[in-house]
């Protein structure tokens, strides 16, 4: 009987396959592309963060500083990166903000785990001590609320939260675009009760609410809030103005004489025939424009064609006509002016019919625009509209797609903070202030644990080493006086990083100063970070398919010589 020899190499999966195992291969590969990623994004966070221009796959480019659109933009295919870009992703749609501290802390965080991981700690410990301190951290979190939003919020108190994440992004233009945009939410914020007894919370605040319009030319200074919706584009018809309020038709179908469904043939015998062949057809446009007018109707909005025919009654009957393209505005429309879309040509009913105080034709940088405004004090209008438009000016279109970018992340602020209201200091100080917590209770954790609830504190100072770094700032000197300052007692828990270099040893008061962070957001952009480096810490193999598809066969560069 002879004995059975086993073969050298099972063939468990398809020819072609990778398999990346163990410490080497697959935890410090995905730990170094998630540092990579990191570090890249680093330069580009907070006031003085470094913009990056980006050239998407259409060889459209950005010049922007904010993480959210550059992770949006780049293609990362690396499966670890991916997947701390995806956590960043989660934050940008939970709060709006704070995408690169997401980004910034996993990346840190995992370098300290490699640090433990090279003087012999197994990846479990790691992940054991890392969600310990993620706990302690949200715990002493709630305790460093230094401020809330007023109730009811003022144009003062929603400015004062928005002063730093504008910032952040448009250092320098904070002061311009801070009052703007607190002046548009405020217009827009619910009331705490209406007139109909539904009782109506901050909470009810839509961000759909507060709309930007960019027009090239001037500078920020002369951008502007309207209390309404501004359309780029004039009138179809002659009446370009309406000033003492309107009653609005809306139109999500095109005015026009209606088409047959199959062709005819028609044969004409005289020129009578021929000049009376449409009047049958002119005659009931006319019947309907007249219907629409005699209805109240002044303004008359539609999303499809407007026939010349059909523009020829309108203006007979001193009937604005606009055209509106695109359905997303259009249901916006609606909503300012309370209207019902209709699909059918004919007199709206009084439910379905809007209403709207002012619309007028103006120039604006050399661009005509249509303005749907709904003034305050009017017989027919309400004391806050229910959109409002930010009409941005700059010079260029990068500059105002970035100064977009900041002005949502602001509304986006807002609607946080109609949530959880409270707000924790900035600069880096809730950061320092948690690092030396969290450190104290890890000289307190018995066992392994400790090691990694150290390197965890260690991480949260990434926060004022990167400001202080992206500011031209000794960041080790800067960190140290922070640590010592913090150290001190309750008085200096609001001390953060001074990235203008005027405070004593790059330190300013962040209560004095009047800089402040949201919570919720400081809250979940912890949770996301912890979250996605326990995730790649968690991966001991990478095991990858055979592509799909065939190889594109190899090219003779010579192929056209005899």
């Amino acid at each position: 009987m002879s004995l059975k020899v086993p073969k050298a190499g099972m063939n468990l999966f398809k020819d072609g396959y990778k398999l990346l195992q163990g410490t080497e291969e697959a935890v410090l590969r995905n730990i170094q592309a998630v540092c990579e990623l990191s570090d890249m994004l680093r330069t580009s966070f907070g006031p003085n963060g470094r913009n990056k221009l980006l050239i998407n796959h259409l060889s459209r480019s950005f010049i922007t500083s904010d993480a959210a659109t550059i992770l949006r933009e780049l293609e990362v295919v690396h499966p670890a990166g991916r997947l701390v870009v995806l956590a960043s992703q989660q934050q940008e749609a939970e709060m709006g903000d704070a995408t690169a501290l997401v980004i910034t802390l996993a990346g840190e965080l995992l370098k300290k785990a490699e640090q433990l991981i090279n003087l012999g700690l197994h990846p479990s410990e790691i992940l054991q001590g890392y969600e310990l301190a993620r706990e302690k951290a949200l715990a002493e979190l709630e305790n460093l609320a230094v401020a809330e939003l007023t109730t009811p919020p003022t144009v003062d108190s929603l400015a004062l939260a928005l002063r730093p994440c504008i910032a952040s992004k448009q250092y320098g233009q904070e002061d311009v675009l801070a009052p703007l945009v607190a002046q548009a939410v405020s217009l827009v914020l619910p009331p705490t009760s209406s007139t109909s007894g539904k009782t109506l919370g901050l909470k009810d605040f839509n961000v759909d609410n507060v709309r930007v319009v960019k027009i090239m030319g001037g500078s920020l200074p002369d951008s502007r809030v309207v209390r309404g919706m501004v359309f780029g584009r004039e009138p179809e018809g002659v009446v370009k103005r309406i000033n003492d309020g309107a009653k609005v038709a809306v139109f999500s179908c095109g005015l026009d004489i209606s088409q047959t469904e199959t062709k005819g043939t028609v044969l004409l015998h005289n020129a009578k025939e021929l000049s009376t062949f449409s009047h049958g057809e002119e005659k009931q446009l006319e019947k309907i424009i007249k219907e629409i007018a005699d209805s109240g109707v002044k303004v008359v909005v539609s999303q499809s064609s407007v026939g010349e025919l059909a523009l020829h009654y309108l203006n007979r009957f001193d009937i604005l006509c606009i055209k509106i393209l695109s359905k997303f505005e259009l249901r916006r429309l609606c909503r300012l002016i309370g209207a019902t879309p209709l699909a059918r040509v004919g007199a709206p009913t009084p439910e379905e019919a809007g209403w709207v105080d002012v619309v007028e034709t103006t120039e604006i940088g050399g661009d005509r625009v249509t303005v749907f405004r709904q003034e305050e004090g009017k017989p027919g209008g309400k004391a806050k509209p229910r959109m409002a438009t930010v009409v941005l000016r700059g010079a260029t279109a990068n500059h105002l797609d970035d100064v977009e970018r900041a002005i949502d992340d602001g509304v986006n602020v807002i609607k946080s903070l109609t949530r959880d209201p409270r707000l924790v200091p900035g600069a880096g100080a809730t950061e320092v202030e948690l690092a030396r917590r969290v450190g104290e209770y890890g000289e307190k954790t018995a066992g392994l644990n400790q090691h990694s609830i150290r390197k965890f504190a260690e991480a949260l100072e990434v926060v004022p080493r990167t400001l202080a770094e992206n500011a031209g700032l000794d960041a080790t000197q800067v960190v140290s006086s922070l640590t010592a300052r913090h150290a001190s007692g309750p008085s200096g828990e609001d001390a953060g990083v001074d990235i203008e270099g005027e405070g004593e040893e790059g330190i300013v008061s962040t209560k004095e100063s009047q800089i402040f962070d949201v919570l919720a957001a400081k809250h979940w952009a912890i949770k996301y970070a912890v979250g996605a480096a326990i995730t790649v810490l968690n991966v001991d193999s990478i095991i990858m398919s055979k592509p799909a598809g065939i190889k594109v066969p190899k090219q003779n560069p010579n192929w056209d010589d005899d």
